[in-house]
């Protein structure tokens, strides 16, 4: 597995790495446990070091999974989680419910301080090596927000700051405040508009960049064909990107690419990783799983190197079948 380094904090992570909005069961039509600890415990037996998280997935349940998941491999992995997204107070703009609950984008002092507070119990640690600002809020200055993630860093709680879903103007307060560390972004082969706006920046300030929903929330996992159902309170179920029309686009796109991945002895879905790992300016792939097998998957995409003719070839394929979705 390829490593490398978060920004200049020092900290080096598997390129890959586990997400686990899934695995905390809200908006992907609930969760299971043991399936879950297992697909951790297989992602970390197949190199993946870096494991990302959030209280708002599942009100702490992805946490609280994840610290019983590495509950005695904790020096294995690099931790990344966020903060401000918050249901113990109603400061800040309102996001969005969950279960029925008001959840606020809030980046106070107060409140951060109190937040790290309850992730490092539900984890089981007493550190957390990546700590990201989930969503930004439009009533604190990111300047003061700043201030007290560098004072979790000057107390040990925290090893590295990064700030999630910026605008080109915040991640420029955020740069202007003090030493980010990593931005943490939507980005794939149907969004990459980061290409052109955040990219260039964390280029020039060392930051490093995450891709999140780097398969399209599975889109692009090769997997999900015409017949595959949404229940519950799937968030696919109603996003207009899954439509059939769309589907059959992504399967004339995986059929064009399927030479590809045979050439690599690869699945569709690996090499969709390893062409996004590749990209410039894309440090981290975070890749969601579920299960074990998934997990695996994800993970063995990190040993696939693309070169210059399949990642030219894979680029039209892309413009020719992927374009609009």
């Amino acid at each position: 597995m390829i490593q490398r380094e978060i920004g200049k904090s020092g900290i080096k992570a598997s390129a890959i790495g586990l997400g686990t909005w899934a695995i905390g069961g809200w908006k992907w039509g609930g969760t299971d446990d043991a399936a879950s600890l297992n697909a951790i415990a297989a992602a970390i037996d197949n190199g993946v070091t870096l494991i990302d998280t959030a209280p708002a997935y599942g009100m702490g349940r992805s946490e609280e999974i994840v610290g019983r998941a590495i509950k005695t491999r904790r020096d294995k992995v690099v931790i990344a989680t966020k903060c401000g997204l918050v249901w113990h107070h109603q400061n800040g703009p309102h996001h969005v419910d969950q279960n029925g609950q008001p959840l606020h984008r809030y980046l106070g002092r107060d409140s951060i301080i109190h937040e790290v507070e309850q992730s490092l119990r539900r984890l089981g640690t007493d550190y957390i090596d990546l700590y990201i600002t989930h969503w930004q809020d439009t009533v604190t200055p990111i300047a003061e927000t700043m201030e007290t993630l560098q004072d979790l860093r000057d107390q040990g709680k925290i090893r590295a700051i990064g700030a999630s879903n910026v605008s080109p103007a915040d991640l420029g307060a955020y740069v202007a405040a003090g030493q980010l560390h990593a931005i943490q972004e939507q980005y794939n082969m149907l969004h990459r508009g980061i290409e052109n706006t955040l990219l260039p920046i964390t280029a020039a300030h060392d930051v490093a960049t995450l891709s999140y929903s780097s398969l399209a929330l599975g889109l692009l996992s090769g997997k999900i064909g015409p017949d595959r159902v949404f229940g519950g309170d799937d968030l696919r179920l109603t996003n207009p990107r899954f439509s059939m029309e769309n589907r059959a686009k992504v399967a004339d796109f995986m059929a064009a690419i399927a030479p590809i991945a045979s050439a690599h002895n690869a699945s569709l879905g690996q090499i969709v990783i390893a062409w996004t790992l590749q990209q410039p300016g894309i440090t981290f792939c975070l890749c969601g799983a579920r299960n074990a097998d998934q997990a695996r998957e994800n993970a063995n995409a990190g040993s696939i190197e693309l070169g210059p003719v399949d990642l030219a070839r894979i680029d039209a394929e892309i413009a020719g079948h992927l374009a609009g979705i």
